[in-house]
């Protein structure tokens, strides 16, 4: 494995919050003083706190060249490099994998490592996913809302209801959900409003508040079954803004009605165990306008890998947690207009861009600044963004850009214009997009 040297400056507007120094190779005086054997477990802490320190002073990717350095001592340091304990553990702490995918753990390392460098490097691949339209009657039906995705699927949501599901490794429309219907409020009352894909099943939610869930099949028909596992009630809790998840939390991001902004669901038991909040309580109207116009998005609202979640609207952010509903961890509010659609979080970081264009990402539990910059053409146009453990991605102005979020440095853009998009989402390995156009694009980084 290799890597390329760090910048020594961060470019694009970047700001480098954490320093480093370089990791050398072992001087001739260090060697001659490892002719004794050192124990095995001794050297395999050391080489897994030296790829860490590598991880956070550097970057991911320069874990690699790190780890070299300690496997070029001599023979017996170079004999841990096959232990699979440590390439568990680094794979774990560096990339968060905990399922492995290959045959051994330094395989999946070298993988996601490689992954990784594709995607610093805009080595990918491009498609525009294909489904059948011949039962779609309405021009607006095609619109599709949100994305949400994992290893395997990408699922888009449309104004209709309907959640289609495209299997990443062939780029096949696999199968469609649809939701069970029932009388609406207005036009665009049962558009999906967010995804969650945990494990083997999805569960999708509408603007009118109804929860839906289909089972994964590995074999699934054109239409999956679907079943209703809430009903909403407008009137009660107001308009479905936002839906977010994970496998053990769902949480809902309401607007229309006073004190009554979050809905959070065990995912386990799908029992409601939490309605309060007063976030989204200044775009109550707007939130009604939501059930008859493709309005801009009120709030948005993303669950972290710390079991919290990340809310905000034009006006105000703030973290949630999860496991104890009513508290507040974390709240920003200074005045700042926030850019909703460009707000994500990954791992334990999110970022959103502010009215000026400028981007930040910060820890959740902490909200300490890991680095900045700016967004071109955010300020003008707004921006639609995500992010993964490495990157951000936003779209803006017709153009999609990647900075790396280790220190907000601008990497490069993509090649395809896609015009306006109206939803942007990425893991380690894809980013999808879907354009105004109806248009849905994938760009694979493993490839």
């Amino acid at each position: 494995m290799s890597s390329s040297a760090p910048s020594s400056s961060s470019s694009g507007g970047g700001r480098r919050r954490r320093g480093g120094g370089d990791f050398d190779g072992p001087s001739s005086s260090r060697r001659r003083a490892t002719n004794e054997v050192w124990p095995e477990p001794f050297v395999e802490a050391l080489a897994t706190q030296v790829a860490i320190d590598a991880s956070r002073s550097l970057g991911r990717i320069h874990a690699a060249a790190a780890l070299s350095n300690v496997f070029q001592v001599c023979s017996t340091w170079r004999a841990v490099s096959r232990s699979e304990l440590l390439w568990h553990r680094l794979t774990t702490q560096i990339w968060g994998r905990t399922d492995r995918l290959l045959d051994t753990w330094r395989d999946e390392y070298v993988y996601w490592h490689t992954t990784a460098c594709n995607f610093r490097t805009h080595r990918s691949l491009h498609t525009v996913l294909q489904f059948d339209q011949s039962d779609v009657d309405e021009p607006d039906s095609l619109m599709c809302r949100c994305l949400a995705i994992s290893l395997r699927h990408l699922a888009c949501g449309f104004a209709d209801g309907t959640v289609r599901l495209f299997d990443l490794a062939t780029r096949v429309h696999v199968t469609t959900f649809r939701p069970h219907h029932r009388d609406h409020l207005g036009q665009f009352s049962c558009a999906v409003s967010g995804i969650v894909i945990a494990d083997a099943r999805i569960v999708f939610a509408s603007i009118d508040g109804d929860i839906h869930i289909g089972v994964i099949d590995s074999t699934p028909a054109a239409i999956s079954p679907t079943r209703r596992v809430h009903e909403g009630n407008v009137m009660n809790d107001g308009v479905l803004v936002d839906f977010a998840g994970c496998d053990r939390w769902w949480v809902g991001l309401y607007a229309g009605v006073p004190g009554r902004a979050f809905h959070i669901w065990d995912g386990n038991s799908e029992e409601l165990v939490f309605v309060g909040g007063s976030l989204t309580d200044p775009e109550s109207v707007t939130g009604w306008h939501m059930l008859a116009e493709p309005m801009e998005q009120v709030g948005r609202v993303r669950v972290s890998s710390r079991e919290s979640a990340v809310a905000c609207t034009s006006l105000q952010l703030m973290v949630l947690d999860l496991r104890n509903q009513e508290v507040v961890l974390n709240e920003e509010e200074n005045g700042v207009v926030w850019i909703v659609t460009s707000m994500d979080v990954s791992n334990e970081t999110y970022i959103v861009v502010d009215g000026h264009g400028v981007a930040v990402v910060r820890r959740v539990d902490t909200m300490e600044e890991v680095c900045t910059f700016t967004v071109t053409g955010a300020a003008q146009r707004g921006a639609v963004g995500c992010m993964n453990m490495g990157y951000a991605v936003m779209s803006s102005g017709g153009a999609i850009r990647v900075w790396e979020i280790e220190h907000g440095q601008y990497l490069y853009r993509f090649r395809e214009r896609i015009g306006a998009a109206n939803a942007v989402v990425a893991n380690d390995r894809y980013v999808a997009a879907s354009g105004f156009d109806t248009t849905l694009h994938l760009w694979d980084f493993g490839a």
